[in-house]
């Protein structure tokens, strides 16, 4: 499975964005897809993750609420949609895959796309 995300950039905190990750995965629905980040100096996290049918979502705390992931099985894309961004969700964003996840298992990835860095300025 290769994913290429994009649509990262340098934002306000308080605008939004909304970055995209291209699959080219044959069966595209059979994966769950999940984002996570790294900030400059830290470990990287989790964000959040969607089952195939998109029936199963999973937030990490510090973004629930202000982001929503979704998908298009028809595109083999799944976004992030940021809002309400806060100079500490400054980061390299990975987009990720695992075939089979759904909540409430714990989302490990399989797949790793290249990151995009978001910037949040203050």
């Amino acid at each position: 499975v290769q994913l290429q995300a994009s649509g990262g950039g340098l934002v306000q905190a308080g605008d939004s964005l909304r970055l995209s990750c291209a699959a080219s995965a044959r069966t595209f629905s059979a994966y769950g897809m999940g984002w996570f980040r790294q900030a400059p100096g830290k470990e990287r996290e989790f964000v959040a993750a969607i089952s195939g049918s998109g029936g199963s979502i999973a937030y990490a705390d510090s973004v629930k609420g202000r982001f929503t992931i979704s998908r298009d099985n028809a595109k083999n894309t799944v976004y992030l949609q940021m809002n309400s961004l806060k100079p500490e969700d400054t980061a390299v964003y990975y987009c990720t895959a695992r075939y089979g996840w759904a909540a409430p298992r714990i989302y490990k990835a399989d797949y790793w796309g290249q990151g995009t860095l978001v910037t949040v300025s203050s």
